[in-house]
Parts: C-alpha cells; sequence; structure tokens
C-alpha cells in the first residue's frame, strides 16, 4: 500500500461563485511541479487570476512568478500560525499566540511588522526561528493589507480548501485504499460533483467585494475581456 497526496486548486469566480479547478495526485512539490500546474490551468482556460491563496507550498512562489506573474499572492495567516507554534512549549503557548496575533490584526502592514519586530525582541531568545519564518515569507503574508476589510476576509486564509479536504475525506474514510490512482480520482470526482451541489449561493458580501475588484484590477480585467 503507497499513500498518496491530493493537491486541489479552488477558484472564486467573477460571479462570486466557487468551483473546483483540478485535481493533482501523488507528485513532490517543487517548482517545476507547480509550474506544470499552472500551465495546465491556462491551458483548460484559466487566463487570468487576481489573487492565489496559497499554503506555503514549496516552489509555488517562484511558479506564480512564471505563469502569472501580473498575480499577487496571498500565503494562508493561519497554516503561518500553525507552523509557528508547533514546537512551542505549552506553557508558552497561548502567550505566543496572543503576540502573533497582534502582528496579523495590525490595521496596515507597516504596523504588522512593527508588531513582529516586538514579538521578535520578545522571543527570538527562546523561539528565533518563528520570527525568521514570518520575515521570510513577509512579502506574501503581508499581501491582505493592501485590500479593504471584504477582501482580506476571503483571501488571509485556506478556509475554503480546508473545508474540501473535510468533504474529500468523507470520501476515502469508508475505503481507506484503492486499487489506483484512477479509482481514486473517479471516487473523488463524485464527491465533488454532490459538493458543488451545495455551492449555489455566491460568497458572502460579493456585491461589495465584486465592486471592489472592479476598481482594484480595473486594467487587468480590461485586459482579459478584450
Amino acid at each position: 500500500m503507497q499513500k498518496c497526496t491530493v493537491y486541489a486548486c479552488i477558484g472564486v469566480d467573477m460571479d462570486g461563485r466557487k468551483e473546483i479547478l483540478s485535481l493533482h495526485i501523488g507528485a513532490v512539490e517543487s517548482s517545476k511541479y507547480w509550474v506544470s500546474v499552472m500551465n495546465e490551468l491556462k491551458t483548460r482556460g484559466v487566463q487570468t487570476i487576481l489573487i492565489f491563496c496559497t499554503d506555503n507550498l514549496k516552489g509555488i512562489d517562484d511558479a506564480i512568478k512564471s505563469c502569472y506573474p501580473e498575480s499577487d499572492h496571498q500565503k494562508c495567516i493561519v497554516h503561518q500560525i500553525r507552523n509557528s507554534v508547533k514546537h512551542v512549549s505549552y506553557k508558552d503557548l497561548r502567550e505566543v499566540c496572543a503576540d502573533l496575533k497582534r502582528i496579523y490584526t495590525a490595521p496596515t502592514a507597516e504596523a504588522g511588522m512593527n508588531k513582529l519586530e516586538i514579538f521578535s525582541d520578545k522571543w527570538d531568545k527562546k523561539y528565533e526561528y518563528i520570527s525568521k519564518s514570518w520575515l521570510e515569507n513577509w512579502e506574501q503574508l503581508s499581501t491582505f493589507w493592501e485590500y479593504p476589510n471584504e477582501i482580506r476576509k476571503l483571501i488571509y486564509t485556506t478556509n475554503p480548501i480546508e473545508s474540501f479536504n473535510r468533504n474529500m475525506r468523507k470520501v476515502t474514510k469508508n475505503k481507506p485504499t484503492f486499487p489506483s490512482e484512477d479509482a481514486l480520482c473517479k471516487s473523488l470526482f463524485l464527491g465533488i460533483k454532490n459538493l458543488e451541489k451545495k455551492w449555489i449561493t455566491k460568497i458572502r458580501d460579493w456585491g461589495i467585494i465584486y465592486s471592489q475588484l472592479l476598481i482594484l484590477f480595473s486594467e487587468k480585467l480590461n485586459k482579459a475581456a478584450a
């Protein structure tokens, strides 16, 4: 028996509705792999992506810059926090989490960086790797501050992917092994078709978000429509 990983790409279209764009099984994370995923999306018609929201996947930064150089990229804050605290002592956990929250709830990127510097001064002697990781990923972690609150709430976490993963685990939990990747894909496909029936409503506050996107990305959207 061999374990494999399934990677999912979910998009939100300009009507405010979610759509599964692709599933990929069992590859090793790398820039080359993510470039192949994005080139496949382009081949299938996804020519314009305004904002990528991803986990901190190996090589994905370079792939986005290569294939969709005009797109913004936001890394998931929730996953950044999880990775930050997984080795923190239990007695420090609540305080570290509270100090991290001051970073990503700051009103601006500049204020967030100030809170990160304060965090670094306080915790680097015990957990230097935390502030180092935030600094290394700051360009993509701080993207959401460039947008109004309604868009921030939509992009600063990959919760839609997490929800999708939970639903797919329901599909596979009663059948932990599959005879082939093709059999797994077919089971997931049926699960997706059932899930998409529930995706009939628009993203919350989509009317406001849509208006903001039209202003913020007017040039790119006009180019895509041409």
